[in-house]
């Protein structure tokens, strides 16, 4: 699932840009999805226990924007996404690849507000 986000960003009291992206029921679980927010291509997964992580959706290894369609799975008890390209592993909690830490991943804030999951990009 591709999704590109117009819609302008929902600012908190504390001055956070929030962004709609989907339905939280649209995300399946261990699939990613990509949005495109804010001129940022970002890569959003569901894990099986419910949990959504937001990270950067280009793959450092080969360049590409691929990262959506990478493995989900997990390395001990940290969830992780596989490139697709090259395999690396990469935190989905930190975005740092496991196999090269020097290398990692942007990763942004998510949420779900009324059933319907927000990025920030700012």
């Amino acid at each position: 699932m591709t999704i590109i986000q117009n819609d302008p960003a929902i600012r908190t009291s504390t001055g956070t840009a929030w962004v709609r992206i989907c339905s939280y029921t649209d995300l399946l679980p261990e699939r990613g999805a990509a949005a495109l927010v804010a001129g940022h291509q970002i890569a959003i997964f569901r894990t099986f226990d419910g949990r959504l992580f937001a990270v950067g959706n280009r793959d450092p290894f080969s360049g590409a924007y691929v990262i959506s369609r990478g493995i989900v799975g997990t390395r001990g008890d940290e969830p992780v996404v596989a490139a697709p390209m090259h395999k690396q592993p990469f935190s989905l909690t930190t975005g740092v690849c496991l196999d090269d830490p020097s290398t990692a991943l942007a990763t942004y804030p998510i949420r779900v507000a009324g059933g319907m999951v927000e990025v920030s990009v700012a």
